[in-house]
């Protein structure tokens, strides 16, 4: 979930309240179409497997249609909707996992940002 929170986070710039309204109605595969814009998400390394593999993870009795659901362990997900706050601490956890200085400042708009630096 984390990784996929992070493509789609870097890939369409997305701010961390879009990332969690997200649903699975707004994608097309690889094509994501949402908030009045469209963005692909491409087949560098193996993005689109971690994508595709999260989408298969999707429990069929789960009721709602949002995208992202509380990890339950690597390989179940539990049928409750992922919230604003949580989402926007990933990057932080992120941070952390990674041994990164000063991790307090990875927050949810860092995704955002990274998109605008390598669009630039």
């Amino acid at each position: 979930m984390i990784k996929v929170e992070l493509i789609l986070g870097v890939a369409g710039a997305c701010r961390t309240d879009e990332l969690v309204n997200l649903t699975v109605d707004d994608i097309e595969d690889v094509l994501i179409q949402r908030f009045l814009r469209i963005f692909v998400v491409t087949d560098v390394g193996n993005m689109l497997e971690l994508f595709r593999k999260y989408l298969s993870l999707r429990p069929s009795h789960v009721k709602h249609k949002r995208l992202f659901l509380y990890p339950e362990s690597k390989e179940n997900v539990v049928r409750s909707q992922l919230r604003k706050n949580t989402m926007g601490k990933i990057p932080n956890v992120v941070a952390t996992y990674l041994k990164l200085p000063d991790v307090a400042c990875y927050t949810g708009h860092c995704l955002r940002r990274s998109s605008a630096t390598l669009l630039a």
